[in-house]
């Protein structure tokens, strides 16, 4: 869960403020260093810090301003050497992804360099192109992070109170919009409004009209089966887990959002020790330009996996595997996200074309539960007609792993709850154009 990272990152810090001294700042300003803040650091910490260490992103703590980052120098340098942050799980010798969020050898030096040696501010220069590392809510915060950038924002109708202490809720929320025309989406982002508890949140749209008695409704009540019953404008329009904050569609496509459509959030909650509550909300921005093509889900799920049943026996190591059906046309991939609970160690995911050409997709080899992520593709990924895309996954059922939940192990299978557990892998596309696959996303 989000909570044991953040509690993660909370100790680790906490260590450096007892063991590490801090800079002394003003000290600092007036040192002249080869090595300094505005020159060598702020554009690492931009580019591979600032979009989730700001005031409203995910990370405890905000790294936008030199004073940020000096004071908290040291712990800056231990998480980065020891490659524990940036968190990209993703393996780039496999695939290389347009997010990629890594640091190069020679970063982590400079930062380790910069902090040995004063931790110096150097002098911002004003001129366009410098780092921006002002307060996000001033007008040149770095796009990456601004919170403006949308169009309409909506949201549960009133706040979810979480009542039931120590144990993890499941609930679907109704967000009316029901807009006048249909419009074709440019990103969209969720944001959780308890971030210590939202754990995941599933984003579907309602054109009918009917589901609005969903509102508030757990997903263990009876009374949700008349509700599946009706067939949903889009059953994922947008998957939100740690990690995945916000998707930006190409140039020239965009995801449909159907005249009328109202959202459901279908949200889970994490335990909590003491009574809260929830508005979370998602902010959506709308193509500005023509749409040549309309970004489709494709969704592989439990159902999918060839090796049923779908039961990690205690004490084992178990791998499924799962295959989509064959496609009937030519398409291109713009992303792809996997998705496991506690037990899963290892994904990967690939496709094989009708010539038998293997085109790969994603590895992961060390899962982790607290850290997922949409990943889109460098370039447009070109699957002809007639391919197959396979995806295998190993669960770790045993004491060794570290992160199961149950300390005696038991039977696992089926289940949205944490230590229940999925396989899933969502995809978006397009239907292809030649020349995609040399395309830039």
């Amino acid at each position: 869960m989000r909570s044991n990272l953040l509690s993660i990152l909370y100790i680790l810090f906490i260590q450096f403020i007892f063991f590490y001294p801090t800079t002394d700042l003003k000290s600092q300003e007036v040192k002249s260093q080869e090595v300094n803040y505005y020159k060598d650091i702020a554009v690492i910490v931009k580019t591979h810090c600032a979009p989730c260490h700001n005031q409203e992103g995910l990370a405890p703590f905000s790294l936008l301003s030199y004073e940020d980052v000096a004071s908290r120098s040291n712990f800056i340098g231990y998480v980065t050497k020891t490659r524990y942050m940036p968190p990209f799980k993703a393996d780039i010798a496999f695939q290389h992804y347009k997010n990629e969020n890594t640091l190069s050898a020679e970063e982590i030096q400079l930062i380790q360099t910069w902090i040995s040696t004063g931790s110096a501010k150097g002098q911002k220069k004003q001129r366009k192109g410098d780092p921006v590392t002002t307060d996000i809510h001033q007008k040149n915060a770095p796009e990456s992070i601004n919170v403006n950038d949308y169009d309409i924002s909506v949201g549960m109708q009133k706040a979810f109170k979480i009542n039931e202490l120590g144990k993890e809720e499941f609930r679907f929320f109704y967000a009316p919009l029901n807009n006048g025309a249909s419009k074709m989406i440019k990103s969209i982002q969720f944001v959780p409004g308890n971030k210590k508890l939202v754990h995941h949140s599933r984003i579907m749209t309602d054109t009918t009209g009917s589901i609005a008695g969903i509102d508030g409704i757990s997903e263990s009540d009876t009374a949700v089966y008349k509700f599946q019953t009706k067939p949903l404008a889009d059953n994922f329009l947008f998957g939100w887990v740690p990690g995945n904050d916000k998707i930006v569609f190409p140039e020239g496509t965009g995801k449909k959002l159907f005249q009328g459509s109202n959202f459901i959030f279908n949200v889970h909650y994490s335990p909590s020790p003491i009574i809260s509550s929830d508005s979370s909300f998602i902010r959506i921005k709308f193509t500005d330009k023509p749409v040549e093509r309309e970004v489709i889900t494709l969704t592989l799920k439990e159902d999918n996996i060839a090796n049923l049943p779908f039961i990690i026996k205690a004490n084992q190591v178990a791998t499924f595997y799962m295959r989509s059906a064959v496609l009937t046309q030519d398409i291109s991939l713009i992303s792809i996200m996997p998705h496991m609970h506690l037990l899963g160690r290892k994904f990967k995911a690939f496709a094989a074309t009708p010539s038998g050409d293997v085109v790969q997709l994603i590895n992961i080899p060390d899962w982790d539960f607290n850290w997922q992520m949409t990943y889109t593709f460098q370039n447009y990924l070109y699957l002809p007609k007639g391919s197959v895309i396979y995806a295998e996954a190993q669960y770790d059922n045993t004491i060794q792993n570290e992160r199961n939940p149950n300390k005696q192990p038991k039977d696992v299978g089926y289940g949205w709850g944490t230590n229940d557990e999925m396989m899933n892998l969502v995809i978006y596309y397009v239907a292809y154009k030649p020349g995609d696959e040399n395309k830039p996303l």
